[in-house]
């Protein structure tokens, strides 16, 4: 691997011009046919084959305006007179009638027939159908149905419109998520010390990222993908592609500060850092793919997704960067006498100075089983919240304080109850039924409307199909509280025992049943998940490092990592823990993905780091040091360019946060924690402790296992022998021919 990637980067850096111009015809090219093609997003949440999704694609058969989605009109009266009155009852149905006309609407239930009177009197509910999705339907279809209540608005009356037609359709970014990259340039500079070697790292992540996201963009038209997937690759993108560039460029700028020629530097930070960064890589694509055992095809795609930007990345680490390299030739070099040349040279000759990293390594090590210690009990006491973790799909609830959307939600809450926001379809099947099936669903919903949870169980309509019959039933909780889930449960079961006795078969479905299934599979899969990812995790580890302790000891920190992150957002989002400073419009469930997708991108993450820190101590090791040497002569090396790393992926996440998205917000909040507890509490801290603490047997591998295992060069010790490092310090020349 290392000699291949030397041989690499030394030809990237020769054909620079081809390998720049191969780059950006790509992206041009992808960027050219995606914008032709246009946007073919699509964010619903389904999960085929299961109980819900099965029964609302019968009832769209059968009865199409109910298998779509609603909009919800609200009426409320300013002197509290009875919404009955004349006076307001005129200027409703005509506004009313205005909703019928409206595009793509499919019927509308006005108050009196269903009887969504508030018990004072003064607000009136009505229901418009849509035959499409939230999704399916087109734009401005929403917009106009806000239009066709002007009558009762110019007539004086408050009116909200909402209902899940109005729910988010996508994840919409803007010019915040910049500060990310802004804050990255600044570490870059102070990093390097250089504006020309920071802005080769923001370079070729921007080209990664736009390769990769115009791909997936053209992709869209041939499977579903969803717009949380690219904010996902997008965030990927930028914070992996700016880490690898980062760490082999600051191995490149090592070596020109000890005098080694460009081309040779270049091939040489490919075949050391580039290995690492190849293998680190790898751990991140292992982590994503590994959403796919979870058996939901969004979440399938959206892992591939941001697996592929991650594959992009590393690829223009290895060629594009290079081609970079060779561009700026010997400016890159330090100025004899600088800073950077005093800071960079030591590390070239494999010694650290005496910087904050090799302090902080020697204090952490001095008594590791009290570090080691303490951080476990730290970490463990921040994770406790995580046990109170609760999972949902968001809905209008959640949406932004001020939306039309959100204020619907909440004044339907608390007028009419909050489960009138997420009611429950529910379709009766009464083929086995003998005879008139009037009495045995008298008798069906008679029982159902006395379970537990439930609010109000309409009577049964008729569909288009003779043996199917839609009830619906509203809960006394939220669609995304746990009382609505545990009624979907109890109908399920209450049906599967009295199906036998009454003849009629149920089937919950809707989007509120449709969520709760979304949730259940997906805490379900955490364990299968976990497993396969880590398991794959362990393996590269192993191959990498031929040490059982690395691995193992990888693995526990990542699970502190993440478990960390979990206690961090249920503090924020569901306890309310700076809630107000962080922008969350409401406290509750969060969303159900982010278990998973937290799990797959940090353990990739946590990986990357491991290979960068863990590689340099085994350098060190390799060539002979003791292991205490080797801890505090190796981690030292990787201290400056992690905390880099750490920093500007920390600042690509936290920028996300500042969205108000409620898929995306608690999604890169905690990542954002979990790389700071990662990077700086578990590799920079207790991975050097633990090697420092079980000395010698940090390095230990059976020898029947390490016989069959390959051997993995990420040190580059077969590379060619140079004695650049015994040649002078050449003069630096103003001036590279490229």
């Amino acid at each position: 691997m290392a000699t291949l990637l030397y041989r690499l980067g030394r030809g990237a850096f020769r054909r620079r011009r081809l390998v720049a111009s191969l780059w950006l015809g790509a992206l041009a090219a992808l960027l050219a046919v995606s914008g032709a093609l246009g946007s073919a997003l699509d964010d619903e949440f389904t999960i085929p084959g299961s109980e819900s999704q099965q029964a609302l694609d019968t009832l769209r058969d059968v009865l199409p305006p109910a298998g779509g989605t609603t909009g919800q009109l609200l009426f409320t009266t300013p002197d509290g007179s009875p919404v009955t009155d004349e006076k307001w009852a005129e200027p409703i149905a005509r506004s009313l009638a205005e909703a019928a006309r409206a595009p793509e609407v499919s019927a509308v239930v006005p108050p009196e027939e269903v009887g969504t009177y508030s018990p004072d009197g003064r607000t009136a509910l009505a229901t418009v159908r849509y035959p499409e999705t939230a999704f399916q339907l087109a734009p401005g279809t929403t917009e106009a149905l806000e239009e066709t209540v002007e009558p009762a608005r110019d007539a004086g009356l408050r009116v909200h419109v909402g209902g899940q037609a109005f729910s988010p359709t996508g994840v919409q970014m803007s010019a915040k998520e910049l500060v990310g990259v802004l804050v990255a340039l600044v570490v870059l500079v102070i990093t390097f010390g250089s504006l020309l070697a920071a802005g080769m790292p923001l370079l070729s992540a921007l080209v990664g990222v736009g390769t990769a996201v115009g791909g997936l963009l053209v992709g869209g038209h041939l499977f579903t993908l969803s717009s949380t997937a690219v904010t996902l690759a997008v965030m990927l993108g930028l914070a992996v592609g700016i880490d690898y560039a980062l760490f082999i460029l600051s191995r490149h700028r090592s070596q020109l500060a000890h005098g080694m020629d460009p081309e040779e530097s270049a091939g040489r930070a490919l075949g050391t850092a580039g290995s690492a960064v190849v293998f680190a890589g790898l751990t991140v694509v292992v982590a994503l793919c590994g959403l796919s055992v979870v058996g939901i095809p969004f979440l399938t795609v959206m892992g591939l997704g941001g697996a592929a930007t991650v594959v992009v990345a590393v690829l223009v680490a290895v060629t594009l960067l290079p081609a970079l390299l060779g561009f700026a030739g010997e400016r890159l070099r330090p100025a004899p006498g600088s800073r950077a040349a005093r800071r960079d040279r030591p590390a070239a000759q494999g010694a650290p100075a005496a910087t904050l990293g090799a302090r902080w390594v020697r204090a952490v090590t001095r008594r590791p089983l009290l570090t080691v210690l303490a951080l476990v009990v730290g970490l463990l006491v921040v994770a406790l919240p995580a046990r109170e973790l609760r999972l949902a799909l968001p809905d209008n609830g959640s949406a932004p304080v001020g939306s039309t959307e959100r204020e619907t939600y909440d004044a339907i809450s608390d007028t009419f109850g909050p489960g009138l926001n997420g009611p429950l379809l529910i379709l009766a099947d009464t083929t086995d039924v003998e005879g008139d099936p009037a009495g045995a669903l008298e008798t069906v919903t008679g029982q159902l409307d006395g379970l537990p949870g439930m609010a109000e169980v309409a009577p049964p309509r008729p569909t288009e199909s003779e043996t199917d019959w839609l009830i619906e039933a509203v809960p006394t909780t939220g669609p995304d509280q746990e009382g609505t889930e545990r009624l979907v449960h109890t109908i399920r079961d209450w049906s599967r025992d009295h199906a036998a006795d009454t003849g009629v078969t149920l089937a919950v479905t809707g989007n509120t049943a449709v969520a709760v299934d979304v949730s259940r599979q997906l805490s379900d899969s955490l364990v299968p998940f976990g497993a396969v990812v880590v398991g794959l995790g362990l393996l590269i580890l192993l191959l990498v490092f031929r040490s059982l302790v690395v691995p193992l000891k990888a693995t526990l920190g990542f699970l502190l990592s993440v478990a960390a992150a979990f206690g961090a957002v249920v503090a924020v989002f569901e306890w309310g823990w700076l809630a107000g400073l962080l922008d969350v419009s409401r406290t509750g469930p969060v969303v159900s993905f982010l278990p998973i997708i937290l799990m797959g991108v940090l353990f990739g993450l946590a990986m990357d780091y491991e290979v960068f820190v863990v590689s340099r101590i085994h350098e060190r090791h390799a060539h002979g040091a003791d292991p205490t040497a080797s801890v505090r002569e190796g981690a030292p090396l990787a201290f400056r360019v992690v905390t880099a790393a750490a920093l500007i992926m920390f600042a690509v996440f936290a920028s996300f946060v500042t969205m108000e998205d409620a898929i995306v917000k608690p999604i890169a909040f905690g990542l954002a924690v979990g790389v700071l507890v990662d990077a700086f509490l578990v590799r920079l801290t207790l991975v050097p402790a633990v090697l420092v603490l079980v000395g010698r047997a940090g390095w230990w591998l059976p020898g029947w296992l390490g016989r069959r295992l390959p051997h993995v060069d990420v040190e580059g010790r077969g590379l060619p022998a140079t004695d650049a490092h015994d040649t002078p310090e050449p003069v630096r020349r103003p001036h590279t021919r490229v």
